[in-house]
């Protein structure tokens, strides 16, 4: 046993080299000697003309360098598929006979969808250079491999064009199959999620073009309201619908017409007429784009000889070369994997033969599932750039340039890129930066537009086809200074109408439209509702005094705000005389209050902090409390004679001067105010104390203050009563709230500017609590809207908007001197961190203080005729004792300590401060 596994590793050492040997001639034999593929595409095309040459090119391009397929000989079979579905199918079928390893194609994406099942079934890879229908990426189709960039990023390029240049509705035409209908899906969703739509598709037949149907079709689009067309077709019914555009006047200025690559692959490949390319002047057309190298440059020369300059190359035709060579590093990959291009026969077929027809030779390819996974994982550089698929099976990175056909050629106008969106820079260049899709980063060249202009084309127009917009205009029945209804007709005057016709005016274009009245005439209609009616269609637009509120917002867009709103209280109110007690009035009960009992507490703290070194806070009992109340009442004089000697006290004294200082001058403006200006006085100061009270509150019929009072505010419904007129204001306000009116109204300033008008027994009481502004509703996105805010701005501008306001809006005729009623008397609310600082300053001082005192009372024994010193009782009454003991001041200490007696002034003044007069404040006290 043990001589075995000796023997062993001997025996595989002297067999190992002829093992490799054989082990390589094994792998050598897996590499057949030729690899089959297949091409289906549509040879005479404007992409098949150049993917048949770029294709072939590329087939001897990869048989002349040994290091891909090393020895295995790459052979193309191409089958026409002439743009159809059946004949495509049927060339797929003849592939599926023989033992084509992958297949090339198919060009268009009907085919593909087309082919895709047939390749699913027998497990055959399709690498399509030309399909760019974004479904086709679905895991309904996991053998389909796009080596093109897919619409959907094609279809996001032009929408993140639109939303750049501010349209908001767009028109597609596009090519009635796969292709055209999935295209526009995609760009309907990337308008949408920029706040844009598509307004109208024009579908078109796909097959043969019809003038006859494009006329009718393109009739249709040119009485819609947007000029921005994206044509999303193929070559053929492509320049129809730009002949025929041309023929009706489409092409001119106003007109945006956005192409996608369709047209871009004709200019780069085809010369085209002067004629056609006169048509075509303005229109913006994106292309794929490649970024530039040294190899696509070789490539591009090795091209014009191969063709003698009669046919242009375009991207189509790098992609084709490209999958030429992705199929070759994939299949490389997969003989060194030990792949073997072997087929199994499709047994499902095998008990149908009804026609006669040949299925038995279709055969499953066994290994296309590596095949497939080796395609996938590709990572070169090709003429199109980084060939390298993202996990859904697209290409990374993809880009297009933006060009605008000028004169006889084209003129890039920018690039847009997934990774930063639009630039004049090309994109390979930023993927060294960090990604910035920011608007402020979106950059594009100049356009010379259809018309040869270079001013943006506003993008939208009113429809011609003869209907007027229908203006909902409500019908008022008091306040008809704004918007009243000219009797016997269905015209309309007032403020609002005037500056809506002058704004309408100033546009650049006619605005069609009539005014259609809202509301029964018997009471002010709801504007709510007239709002909601804009989202349903039934109106165009509102035009009226329609106040700009969070919730009208959300469903409708309003222009500039015309006039300046806002709810206030109007209240009754009475005049108030100035009388013998009027200097009272400056400040509130409570706040004379709180101050008188400040300055009997800030006596009380300055007594506590000097009684023990200031012989002027000592003496009577009775003495001492004058001595607290004249000090405490002269500072409000600042003409106290008593000298504080504390530090503490000086502190507190400091603070309670400056707090005597603010209210001395609040007081002296306040009296001026009261003696000199005559005041009004009403029991409701503004919406606070309205809320807070019982009284009945009136709004107006159809106001949106009903619901800002009950939702916002929080008052309830019993308590709000409605009215419709000025004289119903008038006469419930004189009622007053207990025999059956209101106490008070909720209106907007211009409302009740009328009222207050002729009315000059009742005031607006407190401030403005709403910010608001008056607008004319408009569906959202409506560029009309736009359009007339900056002719709203214009008016102002121009003191147009003033004109029209003085026009409407009559003089007074009582004073406006004291229209607003506020509440001047000063409260505790405005001095409160005055009382707080200085409380807080008397709180410091008085416990710093009584600290001091605990310390010493600690330190010093207690007196021996004390007998019940150390008893709770005994230690109080050492504490009252130490509280009232008299102290020596600082200033005598100093004289005695350096012996100084001092002049005869000087020994009067001391014996005055030490004078020691007591009293008792304990029982027990010796004196």
């Amino acid at each position: 046993m043990n001589l075995f596994f000796i023997l062993c590793p001997l025996l595989l050492l002297l067999f190992f080299p002829f093992l490799g040997v054989s082990a390589a001639a094994n792998v050598s034999s897996s590499r057949p000697s030729v690899a089959n593929i297949g091409a289906i595409f549509t040879f005479n095309s404007t992409i098949g003309r150049v993917a048949k040459i770029a294709m072939e090119q590329a087939v001897k391009d990869v048989n002349a360098n040994t290091s891909i397929l090393h020895g295995t000989k790459l052979v193309l079979q191409m089958q026409d598929s002439n743009c159809s579905g059946f004949m495509g199918m049927v060339q797929s079928l003849r592939f599926m006979e023989t033992d084509v390893a992958a297949i090339i194609g198919p060009q268009s994406s009907v085919v593909a969808h087309i082919i895709s099942h047939v390749a699913n079934e027998l497990r055959v890879p399709l690498v399509s250079f030309a399909a760019t229908d974004p479904t086709l990426t679905s895991l309904q189709f996991p053998f389909f491999v796009r080596t093109t960039q897919s619409d959907l990023y094609q279809m996001t390029a032009v929408a993140e064009i639109i939303d750049y240049y501010g349209w908001k509705e767009v028109i597609a035409i596009y090519l009635d199959d796969d292709y055209g209908r999935n295209g526009v899906s995609v760009l309907d969703d990337q308008l949408a999620a920029r706040r844009c739509k598509i307004s109208y598709k024009a579908a078109i037949k796909s097959g043969s073009v019809d003038r006859g149907e494009i006329t009718n079709l393109l009739v249709q689009v040119a009485l819609m309201q947007s000029r921005i067309i994206v044509l999303h077709t193929n070559p053929d019914s492509g320049f129809m619908v730009f002949n025929v555009a041309h023929y009706l006047g489409m092409t001119t200025n106003g007109y945006v017409w956005i192409a996608t690559d369709w047209l871009s692959s004709v200019l780069d490949s085809t010369s085209l007429p002067s004629e056609t390319m006169d048509i075509l002047q303005g229109v913006l057309v994106l292309r794929q784009h490649t970024p530039d190298s040294d190899r696509k440059k070789s490539f591009i020369s090795t091209w014009n000889k191969l063709t003698g300059g009669s046919l242009g190359l375009h991207s189509y035709g790098l992609y084709a070369y490209d999958s030429v060579f992705l199929l070759a590093h994939a299949l490389d990959a997969f003989f060194s994997q030990g792949g073997i291009v072997s087929c199994t026969n499709y047994t499902s077929l095998r008990d149908d033969k009804p026609g006669g027809l040949n299925l038995d030779a279709m055969s499953i390819f066994d290994n296309g599932t590596l095949l497939l996974k080796n395609i996938e994982q590709s990572d070169f550089l090709g003429l199109t750039g980084h060939v390298k698929f993202a996990p859904d099976r697209c290409l990374v990175r993809p880009a297009y340039d933006v060009i605008n056909v000028v004169g006889t050629g084209i003129h890039r106008v920018g690039y847009w890129s997934n990774y930063s969106g639009l630039s004049i820079v090309p994109p390979e260049t930023l993927y060294a930066k960090p990604a910035n899709k920011s608007s402020a980063n979106q950059h594009l060249h100049s356009v010379i537009w259809p018309g040869d202009t270079l001013s943006k084309p506003r993008g939208w127009v009113f429809p011609n086809n003869g209907r007027q917009l229908r203006i909902g205009v409500p019908v008022r029945v008091g306040f008809r200074e704004f918007v009243s209804r000219v009797q016997g007709t269905d015209m309309f005057k007032g403020f609002s109408i005037d500056v809506f016709t002058a704004a309408v005016n100033l546009l650049p274009y006619a605005v069609p439209y009539h005014f259609v009245p809202f509301g029964n005439g018997r009471e002010n209609p709801s504007y709510t509702e007239l709002v909601n009616l804009i989202t349903t269609g039934y109106f165009d637009s509102a035009v009226g005094d329609i106040a700009i509120i969070t919730n009208r917002t959300k469903i409708v867009d309003f222009t500039q705000p015309y006039a300046a709103s806002g709810l206030v209280v109007v209240a009754p109110f009475k005049k108030i005389n100035s009388g013998g007690w009027s200097f009272l009035r400056p400040f509130t009960p409570f706040m004379w209050t709180v101050t008188a009992c400040f300055f009997f507490f800030i006596g009380i703290v300055v007594w506590v902090l000097e009684h023990r070194i200031n012989d002027e806070f000592r003496g009577p009992p009775k003495q001492q409390f004058i001595t607290i109340l004249w000090f405490s009442l002269s500072t409000l004089f600042f003409s106290h004679r008593e000298n504080t000697m504390s530090t503490l006290g000086r502190l507190v004294v400091l603070i309670w001067l400056f707090v005597v200082l603010i209210i001395n001058s609040s007081y002296t403006a306040s009296l001026t105010s009261i003696l000199t200006v005559q005041q009004l006085s009403s029991p409701i100061s503004g919406i606070d104390s309205l809320k807070n009270s019982n009284e009945r509150i009136g709004f107006q019929v159809g106001s949106f203050a009903e619901h800002y009072l009950v939702e916002d505010i929080g008052i309830s419904e019993n308590r709000l009563v409605r009215l419709g007129s000025p004289d119903a204001y008038a006469k419930a306000l004189q009622l007053g709230s207990k025999n059956g009116g209101v106490g008070a109204i909720v209106d907007e300033r211009p409302y009740i500017e009328i009222f207050l008008s002729t009315q000059c027994t009742f005031k607006i009481v407190g401030q403005e609590f709403t910010r608001s502004g008056w607008g004319f509703a408009f569906p959202r996105d409506s560029p009309l809207a736009v359009d007339l805010s900056t002719a709203i701005l214009q008016l102002s501008e121009t003191g147009d908007l003033q004109r029209i306001h003085d026009k409407w809006m009559t003089r007074s005729s009582c004073s406006l001197d004291n229209a607003e009623i506020d509440s001047d008397r000063l409260q505790l609310k405005s001095f409160w961190g005055l009382f707080l600082l200085c409380g807080m300053a008397c709180f410091i001082a008085l416990v710093i203080h009584f600290v001091q005192i605990m310390v010493r009372m600690w330190h010093a024994p207690p007196p021996e005729a004390a007998s019940n010193g150390s008893s709770i009782s005994g230690r109080f009454q050492r504490f009252l004792s130490l509280i009232d003991e008299k102290e020596e001041s600082p200033r005598s200490e100093r004289r005695k300590r350096n012996g100084d007696e001092g002049s005869a002034a000087d020994h009067q003044l001391d014996g005055r401060h030490t004078k020691k007069i007591q009293f008792d404040l304990t029982p027990n006290s010796n004196r």
